[in-house]
């Protein structure tokens, strides 16, 4: 059960039934219906209310706002709003603190204007404020939203399903990315626009334009655009004031929003984008100097064969190489666009951050950071995840085609992986053919096709299909199948999706003890039902996959699985003055059965969130579940007198598991933050893996054999099977953030991942890593930065130095170091101990984009 216990249960509370309204970093059910109101509005004289679920709202804040135009170009972006234009913009004020306060009066006054003309929209807000109390620095594009700032949201379709969200801090540094409602918000996503903004001695302001050809929209005569703007004071337990109210009491987010009409002066155009790129660099690595096959006749054990064949290898330092790539971009039509990358520049500036990986039974997730998957990244997006872009490793041409026509929205992608048939000079030059690649594989590419189709049904209910393939040799596989979501009433929203999938691949039989080349059906599930109000909410979920279930292009933890899960939410009210703001307490209950019916895992338990005065929030969680596993989850099952099964001694395995957890994040001042977290598992199960060369196996089993081994390597007997067994698991992280002046930003984070059999007392693993990162930003578009990470576990680190100039997406230019070493670690090549310092490898790179911007 691991860590699952506490941190899953952990993110999907978080995600299913907060409860709470959207602020920074946090995304919630929301308010409803000023649309259900309009009317109300239309026939309501100016000045005057309309009750909209518990607050009284303005009747002009009902009814479409009418934003004005004004002659092109008339508006200098320098943050200041002094111009006489902005007279005759249009005026969104009297918000509404919706956070932590429940629509009352906001404790600053904020004001928003918009204007537009045919090639831009216009957008300046003013907040009122004491100067030498604004927090705001020269942050790194999309790290604003940890200080004061301001942000809009623009549904350009009036849809109510997606929005672009746009971000501000005082100085004018930009946050932007696209919000999907059930899904919250992505800012992997830029776009190119133009700010800046500024303090004064009132407070400070910040003016935005636009280009309307970076926005996919309709737009015209009696068209509308949803529109909400709001503001986020960081010091005031981090504020979140609203120009819409904020009705906890409906479901949803966008829908709430108001709208904004007159844009019927646009100007059409065609964009063609392109960015060429080109990264050069000089690689050294450590290298084989003996063939794979000859270190593996006699492979290396410290312990079972010391005197084994041992490769020192040796650093080879490879020429300069460069790679050539293009990403290109055309609007189509405002509403559709088409994206093409040849042999695209994919080189990562920010490396994933190191996670454990001791004693893990599936795979972990990752993020997708590449800028050619995030366009568009919403629309590909469903619960059982059939497509996961980080399975096209190398592209050498991808494609896309994503848009909205009326309600239809689309997604269509095409790419070709160069990935799994480059395999490495030792492996093509092994002079023993067991060891070489096989010319079925050799070069040869993986083919993608992802085919996406929503439809709008109403305003709060849509129904999708989903399709992918991915094709390489002796390995065949199709997903497709449909998913929807629809609004029962205000308070609830269900969702589900069902996929069938078809492969041809190798399988593996625990039966027979055998992989088989054959045709596999599969299907997966996914239903989900939220209740959502203020004070009370519930999710159920019920989610699948059978044995055979394969999504090659996407990603898929766990087959043969059927998990159903259950938590019911209660909150105190809001109370913005108390010592305690807000309590969410969620109680919840999770069964996991395999498609034989066979229980795999379960928990139930309690977890209680805080929110207190002085920017400080506390959660802690405890519980009680159980963890069975079985051999034919792992290999052979056993036939007796015949073969041996996957364990060593019974052939199930069961633990009745307790846990805790506590984390506390704090927010002292504009300079410091801090975070962290505890948690223990009881009878955790070991699964006997071992942990690389630092934490041999711990087993009964295996430290018997070892013992015999040592005194008599001929009468040992034969290797133990692995014998998972029940232990103790802490987990630890703690971190912080430090800007001791406003350019220059430290953050610092360790996390601890211990497990103790209880059987033998021994450390199953004990790892510790450290991550530190530094950057200081000279400008809004000129950094530098320094990162370290350290792993116990592997006794390795990693690092980078980088200087970066990134003044829109697109235009970019990096130098940089990339470093890779072990201190009394291990050798990558054949696991023997290396004492002192030796490097695995470094490049030295210089990375260069720019984009070329065309209207037609």
């Amino acid at each position: 059960m691991g860590k699952i216990l506490s941190i899953a249960a952990i993110l999907v509370f978080a995600a299913a039934v907060s409860g709470q309204t959207e602020g920074p970093g946090q995304s919630s059910p929301s308010p409803n219906g000023a649309s259900e109101e309009s009317a109300k509005a239309a026939d309501t004289p100016g000045g005057e209310t309309v009750r909209v679920g518990k607050v009284d709202v303005p009747a002009e804040k009902l009814r479409p706002i009418a934003v004005p135009k004004i002659p092109a170009e008339g508006i200098t972006i320098d943050g200041r709003v002094d111009e006489e234009l902005w007279l005759t913009a249009a005026t969104f004020k009297d918000f509404y603190q919706t956070s932590p306060g429940d629509n009352v009066a906001p404790t600053k006054p904020t004001v928003v204007l918009m204007m537009y003309d045919e090639k831009h929209l216009y957008i300046a807000f003013k907040c009122w404020d004491e100067p030498d109390k604004i927090r705001a620095t020269v942050a790194k594009r999309d790290n604003v939203f940890g200080e004061d700032n301001v942000r809009i949201w623009l549904d350009t379709y009036d849809d109510q399903r997606r929005a672009y969200v746009l971000g501000f801090n005082p100085l004018g540094i930009q946050q932007d990315g696209i919000f999907t409602e059930g899904q919250g918000a992505d800012f992997s996503v830029d776009i190119v626009m133009e700010s800046k903004g500024v303090i004064q001695d009132w407070g400070w302001s910040v003016e935005v334009k636009i280009p309307f050809k970076s926005l996919r929209y309709t737009a015209g005569e009696g068209k509308h655009w949803g529109f909400n703007a709001a503001r986020n004071i960081d010091r005031m337990n981090d504020e979140f004031d609203s120009w819409m109210p904020d009705d906890r009491n409906v479901s949803g987010f966008l829908i709430k929003h108001g709208r904004i009409t007159g844009l019927n002066e646009i100007k059409a155009e065609r964009t063609l984008e392109i960015v060429p790129s080109i990264t050069l660099s000089q690689t050294g690595r450590r290298k084989r100097t003996l063939p794979i096959s000859v270190a593996a006749a006699n492979p290396y054990h410290p312990i079972f064969n010391p005197n084994g064949t041992i490769d020192p290898g040796r650093f080879v330092n490879d020429p300069v190489e460069h790679d050539i790539g293009v990403n290109i971009k055309y609007t189509i039509t405002s509403n559709i666009t088409l994206d093409a990358a040849i042999n695209p520049d994919f080189a990562e500036i920010e490396a994933d951050a190191p996670v454990v990986t001791a004693n893990q039974r599936f795979p972990i997730f990752f993020a997708e950071k590449r800028p050619f998957f995030l366009e568009g990244v919403e629309i590909f997006q469903s619960p059982l995840q059939p497509f996961y872009s980080r399975t096209i490793v190398d592209p050498d041409v991808a494609a896309k085609l994503t848009g909205k026509i009326g309600k239809n929205s689309f997604g269509f992608l095409l790419a070709s992986d160069n990935a799994p048939g480059n395999y490495s000079e030792d492996e093509r030059n092994d002079p023993d053919p067991d060891y070489r690649p096989s010319d079925e594989f050799l070069d040869k590419n993986a083919y993608f096709g992802v085919l996406r189709l929503k439809r709008d049904i109403g305003k709060e209910h849509n129904v999708g299909f989903f399709s992918t393939a991915r094709i390489f040799p002796r390995n065949r596989n199709f997903t497709g199948g449909f998913d929807g979501s629809f609004k029962l009433n205000s308070k609830t929203v269900m969702k589900f999706q069902a996929l069938g999938t078809h492969s041809r691949r190798y399988f593996y039989d625990p039966e027979e003890n055998k992989t088989e080349y054959r045709t596999g059906n599969g299907v997966g599930y996914y239903f989900s039902v939220d209740y959502t109000t203020d004070r009370h909410g519930y999710f159920l979920e019920a989610i699948g996959r059978s044995r055979d279930y394969r999504a090659d292009a996407g990603f898929t933890r766990r087959t043969n699985t059927n998990s159903f899960f259950a938590a019911n939410r209660f909150s105190t009210k809001s109370r913005p003055n108390a010592p305690i703001i807000r309590v969410n307490s969620n109680q919840f209950a999770r069964i996991n059965l395999d498609w034989k019916g066979r229980k795999q895992d379960g928990v139930a338990g309690v977890n209680f969130n805080l929110s207190l005065q002085g920017n400080t929030f506390i959660y802690a969680e405890t519980g009680y579940g159980f963890e069975k596993i079985y051999e034919d989850e792992f290999g052979p099952t056993r036939i007796p007198g015949v073969r041996d099964g996957a364990f060593f001694g019974d052939a199930e395995r069961s633990a009745h598991q307790g846990y805790f957890s506590f984390n506390i994040n704090k927010t002292f001042n504009k300079q410091f933050s801090a975070y962290g977290f505890v948690g223990t598992i009881w009878n955790a199960l070991d699964f006997d893996f071992g942990a690389g060369p630092v934490f041999d196996r711990v087993s009964p089993p295996y430290l018997e054999f070892l013992e015999r081994y040592m005194q008599d390597p001929d009468t040992a007997g034969p290797y133990p099977a692995i014998d998972p067994g029940k232990g103790k698991q802490f987990d630890m992280e703690a971190g912080f953030n430090y800007k001791p002046v406003d350019p220059l930003n430290f953050s610092f984070n360790y996390r601890k991942s211990k497990l103790t059999r209880n059987d033998t007392g021994r450390d199953a693993y004990d790892t510790n890593i450290f991550s530190f990162r530094s950057t200081y930003q000279f400008t809004r578009f000129i950094f530098t930065r320094v990162r370290w990470d350290y792993d116990t576990l592997s006794r390795g680190a990693a690092g980078q130095m980088l200087f970066g100039w990134n003044p829109n997406p697109g235009t970019a230019f990096y130098v940089g170091y990339n470093d890779s070493f072990n201190y009394n670690g291990f050798s990558p090549l054949t696991g023997q101990f290396e004492p002192r310092f030796e490097r695995n490898s470094r490049t030295f790179f210089i990375r260069a984009s720019y984009l070329f911007r065309k209207s037609f």
